[in-house]
């Protein structure tokens, strides 16, 4: 980036926070995995900074055998206990049990839209955009939404499949984090290299 360039201002100059915006957030995933792991985390944030989260991210990752979704799901009481005596993660018995089941729901999503395979997951999120990312043209950040239409049909279409902690604007954050919205403000750099990926 250079020094004339803009980036959003929601990152500061936290060097870990401004990695995150320059390099991950809104760029499009697709690998089941790396989407299991933001659905975790954005609904571990509920009530907390991202910042917050993004500190423990690393702590997450090892806590969570790396986000695999078939290990997860197969956790037991003596794993729910481990987790909530790591005090590298948000130890909230809700969010630690919501890890487990949406663990086994993303496997039945990838039965149903992947033939049981890795990608099913992907596809069933991406299917919420058509496929390719909504690119927004924000000005400033006050004009950013926490939730959308889209983020709301989301979310009821999760808690019917029986996912946890999974709210519109945990809907919404999941989909400018994993880039099914590219919501960086049409001045920052990174606004324009993702329309152009």
């Amino acid at each position: 980036m250079s020094k004339l360039a803009k980036r959003c201002l929601w990152c500061g100059e936290d060097p870990l926070y401004v990695a995150y915006h320059d390099h991950e957030w809104g760029v499009p995933l697709r690998d089941d995995r790396a989407l299991f792991e933001f659905l975790i985390l954005e609904g571990a944030q509920a009530g907390l900074s991202w910042i917050t989260v993004l500190r423990k991210r690393d702590n997450y990752r090892a806590a969570f055998d790396g986000f695999d979704p078939a290990k997860v799901a197969r956790y037991d009481q003596r794993e729910v206990a481990r987790l909530l005596n790591d005090a590298g993660i948000v130890r909230n018995r809700l969010k630690v049990a919501s890890a487990i089941i949406n663990a086994g729901k993303v496997l039945d999503l990838q039965e149903k839209f992947g033939g049981g395979k890795d990608g099913g997951f992907s596809e069933y999120l991406w299917g919420f955009v058509d496929g390719k990312p909504v690119h927004n043209t924000w000005r400033k950040q006050s004009e950013l939404p926490a939730q959308t239409p889209l983020s709301v049909a989301m979310s009821k279409d999760l808690t019917a499949r029986g996912f946890k902690f999974v709210g519109p604007t945990i809907c919404y954050s999941l989909m400018q984090a994993v880039g099914l919205v590219n919501d960086h403000l049409v001045d920052c750099f990174r606004h324009r290299e993702l329309r152009s990926l």
